[in-house]
């Protein structure tokens, strides 16, 4: 498991490119057959991949990096299929994972293992895991019964539909919260305007893109943005004090967590357009 520590805002002002991808990018989340794993000291926050191929795989995270006889000893973990048909099994019950279905497993499950239903078309199991403190139950979720919201507009490039599957009114969590946002052909831009949440930090991981495509993922402070050149299938790791925006060659979905302070969705500091530099 890869380990990535907190950046102060006044440091990061001097990072170069490089720097800038080494701290806040996850270029590789699926290798066949194995899981993939990056902790950051940011919020405690584990964000990995697993990828099935030939067998299942299992959730596990060595003692020393989690100090845990078991991953979810002291967290909880949310879980979205982004490939072909799959299960996950938790403690000997297995659920079914169609593309875009979530799985909410709570503190002290044992045993997770993630297998695909045909190797050819494998599943792809993206994760996100926090720290917990309370027992609830496990659930999943298909993307129908995620909590749809409509924004944006053709007009201005950001007609989208936010999907929240594990919140204060869906899925319930210790601090996770975890959604997907799928935006419309002909929109590219996402977050924008854009916000702060000092309360608590947020992870991005961009899929369904093109291969040649891109996202300039935009992060900072307001007054000192910065930008990432995001593809497909990578993952953003967003500090309390950032931005997290970006724009695309082309249309692409998004899969965003947070963890913090509280789960309240619209808890957010605003930025005005002209405050932007």
């Amino acid at each position: 498991m890869e380990n990535r520590y907190a950046s102060h805002p006044r440091e990061v002002k001097a990072f170069d490119t490089t720097r800038l991808r080494e701290e806040f990018l996850i270029e590789e989340m699926f290798k066949p057959d194995q899981l993939t794993l990056t902790y950051t000291h940011v919020d405690r926050f584990i964000v990995g991949g697993a990828l099935p191929v030939k067998g299942s795989v299992k959730l596990e995270a060595d003692a020393k990096s989690i100090g845990a006889a078991t991953f979810l000893e002291r967290r909880e973990i949310g879980i979205i299929n982004v490939g072909g048909a799959g299960t996950v099994t938790v403690d000997g019950e297995t659920y079914a994972m169609a593309s875009k279905d979530c799985l909410y497993i709570g503190l002290g499950a044992k045993e997770v293992l993630f297998a695909s239903d045909d190797g050819a078309q494998p599943a792809k199991f993206y994760l996100n895991s926090t720290p917990a403190h309370k027992t609830y139950p496990t659930v999943k979720a298909a993307i129908s019964e995620a909590s749809p919201n409509h924004l944006g507009s053709l007009t201005n490039s950001n007609e989208r539909t936010i999907y929240r599957y594990i919140h204060t009114g869906g899925i319930q969590s210790c601090q996770l919260v975890m959604g997907m946002t799928l935006l419309k052909d002909g929109s590219m831009w996402n977050t924008m305007p854009c916000h702060t949440h000092n309360r608590r930090s947020e992870v991005y991981f961009y899929f369904d893109m093109p291969e040649d495509g891109v996202v300039f993922h935009l992060m900072g402070e307001p007054q000192e943005t910065r930008h990432l050149a995001v593809r497909n299938e990578q993952s953003v790791i967003s500090p309390s004090w950032s931005i997290h925006s970006g724009v695309g060659t082309s249309s692409y979905t998004f899969i965003w967590g947070m963890a913090g302070e509280n789960q309240i969705f619209e808890d957010m500091d605003a930025v005005a357009m002209k405050d932007i530099k």
